[in-house]
């Protein structure tokens, strides 16, 4: 089928879904005729449709899913519903299809990931978390065993030999942070063989908005040791003793903090009477920075956990530990002395890349999620994608209660409990959606308190996510979760077994408290789909205070007004029950400026990497190297020849040509960084910023290839010969030690801005 495309004014769902309701009829026909097939022919029909090419044909398309629908039947005992025939043929048509939540995206998923295999494009389905990547594909592999098909899946803990097992197969799963760090790592390969991933072709994205909306703006990064971080013990214990509103402030958003003028006074004075605003100290005043933005803005159990003596941090779009990811440039140790831990090495970056600049790399792409009309605006800016808004199976019977306002959240957590105590006395099972660990083990101890036995999942036990929220819906059960509350895990009403699935039917069904709104209605939206799934009854209600962040970081304005509350406490107030939206609102225009804005600077690297990474795939694969050191280097060549062989030159040529190259991707990736950190400066110029580094980084770019040419040519003329073979690393050609990864947020450390407000400060104070 071709792109099948309605433009409806103004709704961003815009896909027409007629010509695919025309298929159903056909569909089921040709399934009654396939279900006297065996296995065998089964597979065989599958292989023979393998023969045709993309897009699918009518007749194609019909024998497919019917063939598909009943190898499901078979494989998984589950029959397709038609509307999960329709999101497979959205998704073939490289759409986002809109399913809501316990509408079957999995088994859709893996239909039309089936599909595109069989015409013969490699598939990695994507998702938020390794833990869904292997349960859907070690659950899905009987169907796909059944059409002809081979599928594997990628964790945090795979190893290189498994990882190219996995990707060799016709479909992989894979979480997308994982896929995105194993195409880092790619680029810093040094031999063919030493390759994991294949050339991109197509990618099916499980929860699409939160994939391509959410972490679109985050940066993966892989960094390098390059040596032991000298940990300032004494700048953390001088932070330590500093006040807020005195010796700092934090901005609005909470996202930045800096010195007052008093604590920069209170800092100097601890550390020798120094001006920290001398170019000599810009290190001291780096490690100050960093000190205060560990103690201030990362928080133990929100931003990280320690577990077995280290540092964990919390991936925040998921609630989950980020396996082996770290904070960069000194801001990991800066924690670490926080926790009184033994400091690790730092680093320097060697190449990133933004979520979006990974599935854009995807000739073919489509995805799914229960909450993509609301972002079909970015998901069409960004991707070129549309949005086919498929319909339940069943209607949706769920209350969705309004929204509960109080003045404090101390109120706040006393009318949710309170309201927990009521309802759980009735047998309804309570699921309670936090925005972080904290909070979810301050409720639960509360809740505990008044005798309410609870579950919790954060994460801290993100281990146990499955069977903790599968569980979710068992009469009695109160769960208290983070925001990923189970992603991909149904909740059913009588527990995973639905044993005692009617007698939670007649209490109402599941109860999902909200305890404070996301910054985003989706995640709100997201939370509330877990009760009422395939016609199921259940209740919904969210519980805001006016100081929860939300509000505080959107609207301070607000936060001192007269309130007008009820006896029970309840703000009565309608303009203030608005604002709750309005800040929401705000929330959602600044997390699209991110997004925006780190697309708008990612551009030009992204073209300046792409040429880095043409020549580095031509000295990888095609013997470059090689070939320009002979030419530049001939007598020095023609001499190693001689004395350790053709094969020995060639592999030597190939890993200093790629040093260079990298190292100055390395280099020109600093200064980029540094040059960004300072171009806001020139707005006082009245000046684009985004023009001015465009203007800046583009000839520094020029003669990039034929500089690191130059360079691997000095290197190849001065490297020895020791015991038979080419030593490069004594001439600097090494590489780092170990790497790491981690994704990067905010920058806490002191800019060009910074230290022009410093030296101004200091000028006032008159310093030099």
């Amino acid at each position: 089928m071709t792109k099948n495309v309605r433009r409806a004014l103004g709704r961003p769902g815009s896909v027409d879904l007629r010509p695919y309701r025309k298929l159903l009829g056909p569909i089921e026909a040709r399934e009654s005729e396939v279900r006297d097939f065996s296995d065998t022919e089964i597979t065989e029909a599958a292989t023979r449709l393998a023969e045709a090419e993309l897009p699918y044909e009518r007749d194609d398309l019909v024998e497919f899913l019917a063939l598909a629908r009943e190898a499901a039947r078979r494989t998984v005992d589950e029959r397709p519903y038609d509307v999960q025939l329709l999101g497979v043929m959205a998704l073939l048509d490289g759409h986002v299809a809109q399913m809501a939540t316990g509408e079957g995206k999995t088994l859709a998923g893996a239909i039309a990931a089936a599909g595109f295999s069989l015409r013969g494009k490699r598939v990695h389905v994507l998702g938020v978390n390794d833990y869904l990547a292997r349960r859907d594909a070690e659950w899905m592999r009987p169907l796909y065993e059944l059409l002809g098909l081979a599928v594997g899946w990628i964790g945090q803990e795979s190893t290189p030999e498994e990882r190219r097992g996995a990707y060799a197969g016709d479909v992989t799963y894979a979480s997308v942070n994982e896929l995105g760090f194993d195409v880092l790592r790619d680029r810093m390969r040094l031999d063919p063989e030493e390759l994991v991933l294949p050339a991109p072709e197509v990618a099916l994205i499980d929860e699409a908005d939160s994939v391509l909306v959410d972490e679109a703006r985050v940066p993966l990064v892989l960094a390098g040791a390059a040596e032991a971080t000298e940990a300032n013990h004494e700048v953390a214990q001088i932070v330590a003793g500093m006040r807020a509103r005195t010796h700092y402030e934090v901005d609005d958003e909470g996202r930045n903090v800096q010195l007052t003028d008093e604590g920069l006074t209170f800092a100097e004075e601890h550390l020798g009477e120094i001006d920290l605003y001398d170019e000599e100290n810009s290190e001291l005043l780096t490690q100050v920075n960093l000190a205060l933005h560990a103690r201030v803005l990362l928080r133990r159990d929100v931003d990280y956990v320690v577990r077995d003596g280290a540092v964990k941090l919390i991936d925040e779009s998921r609630g989950r530990i980020a396996l082996l990811q770290r904070w960069p440039d000194g801001l990991q140790a800066a924690v670490e002395v926080k926790e009184k831990l033994e400091t690790s090495d730092t680093g320097v970056v060697l190449d990133s890349i933004t979520v979006q600049a990974l599935m854009l790399r995807y000739p073919t792409l489509s995805g799914m999620t229960g909450t993509a009309i609301a972002v079909g605006d970015q998901l069409r800016e960004f991707y070129d994608l549309e949005v086919a808004d498929i319909p339940r199976n069943a209607e949706v019977i769920r209350v969705d209660y309004p929204t509960r306002l109080y003045a404090t959240r101390e109120e706040k957590e006393d009318a949710l409990v309170e309201e927990v105590a009521e309802i759980h006395a009735t047998g309804r099972p309570i699921l309670i959606g936090t925005q972080d660990v904290a909070e979810s083990e301050r409720i639960a101890t509360r809740l505990r308190r008044e005798n309410l036995d609870c579950v919790v999942l954060n994460a801290k036990n993100d281990a146990n996510e499955a069977s903790i929220i599968a569980e979710a819906g068992t009469y009695e059960r109160i769960t208290v979760s983070t925001q990923m509350a189970g992603r991909g895990t149904d909740i059913r009403l009588g527990g995973s077994d639905m044993s005692d699935r009617e007698r939670v039917a007649d209490v109402g069904g599941l109860y999902v408290m909200g305890f404070g709104r996301y910054p985003s209605s989706r995640l709100d939206d997201q939370l509330r789909g877990r009760a009422g799934r395939q016609g199921d009854p259940g209740s919904t209600r969210f519980y805001v205070s006016v100081d929860d962040d939300l509000i505080t970081a959107n609207l301070p304005e607000l936060s001192n007004a007269e309130l007008e509350v009820s006896a029970e406490g309840e703000v009565t107030d309608a303009a203030w029950r608005e604002s709750v939206d309005r800040a929401q609102r705000i929330a959602e225009g600044q997390l699209l400026d991110l997004h925006r804005n780190t697309w708008r600077y990612s551009q030009l690297i992204d073209v300046q990497r792409a040429t880095v990474l043409e020549q580095r795939g031509h000295v990888l694969n095609d013997g470059l190297g090689a070939r320009h050191l002979a030419a530049d280097c001939p007598k020095r060549y023609e001499q190693l020849v001689e004395e350790v062989g053709t094969e020995e030159v060639e592999r030597a040529a190939r890993h200093i040509t790629l040093y260079h190259l990298d190292r100055g991707w390395t280099d020109h990736l600093a200064f980029l960084e540094e040059l960004r950190e300072g171009i806001h400066l020139r707005v006082l110029g009245r000046r684009d910023p985004l023009d001015e580094f465009n203007a800046d980084a583009v000839p520094v770019f020029k003669g990039f290839l034929d500089g690191a040419r130059t360079r691997a040519a000095e290197t190849f003329e001065e490297v020895p010969v020791v015991d038979g073979s080419i030593d490069a690393e004594s001439v600097g050609v090494k590489r780092p030690s170990s790497t790491w990864t981690y994704m990067v947020h905010d920058r806490p450390f002191g800019s060009e801005m910074d230290r022009l407000v410093g030296r101004a400060r200091t000028r006032l104070r008159g310093g030099s």
